[in-house]
């Protein structure tokens, strides 16, 4: 687990990183602290991966694509979800296969951003190009294809709001964890820009 951590572009106090996972291009990954990653994860950093503070990323999660994604403070990635940055592109001219040469090739990177207190259920899939809104929960086996609305419960394929999550509760206790533990919400626009990284959805 050192060694894994070691290999981060960055880590902070309490990252657990349980055997055997798999992580590609960890020097491209920023883990700020609390931090779990739990056995049989598959996290391909892409062009670059940014985890915030208390987020817990389960076993047989997949994080893939070759873009950007954010997770931000107090995130949950449960058993089995799958979050794609970037895909094989069927529609463009090339051949969607990463076996050929890359002037040959058809497909996109994008991101993934999910936002404070979003909390990703099993088997859920997360589409390129998406933002999870603050507090919003997509239920197991949910398909997102587009941005969610804050602060709610997002079910189905694809992904529709059927109810409201309590905001202000949810946020009161984040205040009184980041006071006991002296912590301040992640930023990640700094290494973002010492990255070449630049997003519109990602102000801090």
């Amino acid at each position: 687990m050192d060694d894994l951590k070691a290999k981060l572009r960055s880590a902070g106090r309490d990252v657990v990183i349980h055997q055997p996972v798999v992580l590609i291009a960890p020097e491209r990954m920023v883990v700020r602290n609390h931090v779990i990653i739990s056995e049989f994860a598959f996290v391909a950093a892409g062009q670059g991966l940014f985890i915030g503070n208390h987020v817990h990323i389960a076993n047989h999660v997949s994080i893939i694509g070759g873009g950007v994604c954010i997770i931000d403070d107090f995130v949950g990635l449960c058993a089995g979800s799958r979050i794609i940055t970037g895909t094989d592109d069927v529609f463009a001219a090339g051949i969607p296969s990463p076996t050929v040469p890359a002037a040959h090739r058809s497909f996109y990177r994008s991101y993934v951003r999910c936002c404070r207190h979003s909390f990703i259920g099993t088997n859920a899939v997360i589409h390129p190009g998406v933002t999870i809104g603050e507090g919003s929960v997509v239920g197991s086996g949910a398909v997102v294809t587009k941005d969610l609305d804050p602060w709610g419960l997002y079910i189905g394929a694809p992904a529709r709001r059927v109810r409201d999550r309590p905001r202000e509760q949810v946020l009161e206790a984040e205040a009184a964890v980041y006071s006991v533990e002296g912590l301040q919400p992640s930023s990640f626009v700094d290494e973002m820009r010492a990255m070449g990284l630049s997003l519109p959805e990602v102000t801090g």
